[in-house]
């Protein structure tokens, strides 16, 4: 019985060990996916609009760029 119960308790320990350091990796694995992610594609700012803009023909008025940042959530 106590060799039963301490195999037991040594694999649910094992278990939650593994859970929390494959947690912990794939954390960190994610986080630094996502920052090369942003670094490599970076969100769209005002200078980008303005340039899309002049590459329409179009001069934008600072009301327009402010209501296409307010529809992308920026």
């Amino acid at each position: 019985m106590v060799i039963l119960a301490s195999t037991f308790w040594t694999s649910v320990g094992s278990l939650v060990a593994g859970l929390i350091i494959g947690g912990l990796a794939a954390f960190f694995f994610t986080k630094r996916m996502f920052e090369k992610q942003i670094k490599e594609n970076p969100p769209i700012d005002e200078k980008m609009i303005r340039a899309m803009y002049m590459q329409m023909g179009r001069k934008p008025s600072e009301a327009q760029i402010r209501q296409i940042m307010k529809s992308m959530g920026q």
